[in-house]
C-alpha cells in the first residue's frame, strides 16, 4: 500500500497517460511539480484551466485555435491557392516551424485504416473536398507519412479530387543523412524521387 496521498496518486495516474510518460516518469514529474509548487505547479494548473476553457478545433481546417476559425485560415498574408493536407496538428506545427510553406492547411485527424476501421467519414476528408470546391484552390499538397495508411489516404484523396493538381512531399534521404544508415524503403523512395542537378 502506498503512503502517497490519493490526490497525488490520481495526478500521477493522469500524467502517466501522456505520450512519452510511463508511471515512473509521471511520478518523478509530479514530485518535481509538487516541490516547485509556486514556480511550476500553480502556473501549470492555471494555464491548463485556461487552455481547457478557450481552445477548440478550427471549424475550417481542424487546427487548434482559440476562436472558431484559426489565425492561419483568417490571415490575409496566406496564399489561398494552396492547401497542405496533414495527418495531425503536430504535423501542421512542424510545417510551420520550417517557415517554408505560406499557404493554408487541412488537418485530417488521422489516416485511413482498414485494420482500425477508420474510413473517410471518420476523418476530415469530406470537409477537405467541400473546401476545394468552395475555395479557389489550385494545388493540394499531401504531407502525409510514408506509411501504408498514409499512402492509402494520399491515393484516396488524390482520386477524390479530379481536376485539381495534387502533389506530395518528396521522400528519401534526409539532409545530413548517410546512405549506410538508411533503410531499404528510404533508399528506394530517394532513388525513385531523384531529380536533375
Amino acid at each position: 500500500m502506498s503512503d502517497t496521498p490519493p490526490d497525488i496518486e490520481e495526478l500521477i495516474a493522469l500524467m502517466a497517460k501522456l505520450p512519452g510518460l510511463g508511471p515512473r516518469s509521471a511520478r518523478r514529474a509530479v514530485l518535481h511539480l509538487v516541490k516547485k509548487r509556486a514556480l511550476l505547479l500553480t502556473p501549470l494548473a492555471d494555464a491548463m484551466t485556461q487552455v481547457g476553457a478557450t481552445v477548440r478545433e478550427c471549424l475550417n481546417c481542424g487546427n487548434i485555435a482559440t476562436a472558431d476559425i484559426c489565425e492561419i485560415c483568417t490571415s490575409n498574408k496566406r496564399a489561398t491557392g494552396q492547401i497542405c493536407v496533414v495527418e495531425d496538428v503536430s504535423d501542421l506545427w512542424a510545417m510551420e516551424r520550417s517557415g517554408v510553406f505560406h499557404g493554408r492547411y487541412h488537418v485530417l485527424g488521422g489516416t485511413l485504416s482498414a485494420l482500425d476501421d477508420v474510413g473517410p467519414e471518420d476523418l476530415r476528408i469530406p470537409r477537405l473536398i467541400d473546401r476545394i470546391a468552395a475555395e479557389d484552390v489550385t494545388e493540394v499538397i499531401l504531407a502525409l507519412g510514408a506509411t501504408i495508411d498514409g499512402q492509402t489516404t494520399a491515393h484516396y484523396i488524390a482520386d477524390s479530387l479530379p481536376g485539381v493538381k495534387v502533389t506530395t512531399l518528396a521522400q528519401g534521404v534526409p539532409v545530413g543523412g548517410e546512405l549506410d544508415y538508411l533503410d531499404d524503403g528510404t533508399i528506394t523512395a530517394a532513388l525513385n524521387a531523384r531529380r536533375t542537378i
